[in-house]
């Protein structure tokens, strides 16, 4: 068999003719890279008692570039890469409501510095209890406990 530098030489208008009927035109020297990867593996599979060496490796290269595509194909549906425009119309919600922690703390009036941690973490930052007892260094029974505390007091004052 020939060595793999004159298979190259034979078979790189073949690869450029394979890149060209499937219409890529994205990371066309990508393809080319995969094309001679393609040639080489079918240059060791090849026998030579099924057929002749240029329709199989025109199947061969054609079908690893196809399989190629289909990986790139899948990854790019369940990737969502958003232009930069994107960014840039993300609104700041923080600033919508200026005046909300204001009014929150006003019915936190009769509840205890704990219970103000809690209702604020939570209505505000959306924590869960374990995280306010991470950043408190508190257990977690403690947190939920300020919680049962809070919410009474808060109801018994909405209520009036």
């Amino acid at each position: 068999m020939e060595s793999f530098e004159q298979l190259v030489e034979q078979y790189i208008p073949m690869i450029h003719k394979i890149i060209h009927s499937l219409n890529i035109y994205k990371n066309k020297e990508e393809f080319y890279q995969l094309g001679l990867i393609a040639l080489w593996e079918a240059s060791k599979r090849y026998d030579p008692k099924k057929g002749k060496l240029a329709s199989y490796v025109y199947m061969y290269i054609k079908g690893y570039l196809l399989m190629e595509l289909k990986k790139i194909n899948k990854n790019s549906e369940r990737s969502f890469y958003p232009k930069e425009e994107f960014w840039g119309a993300i609104e700041d919600h923080s600033s919508c409501c200026p005046f909300e922690k204001e009014t929150l703390l006003s019915y936190c009036t009769n509840l205890t510095p704990n219970q103000t941690k809690w209702a604020i973490y939570t209505a505000l930052y959306g924590l869960s209890a374990r995280e306010i007892a991470d950043m408190e260094k508190v257990s977690i029974s403690a947190v939920k406990s300020w919680r049962t505390g809070a919410r009474e007091k808060i109801k018994g004052l909405v209520m009036e």
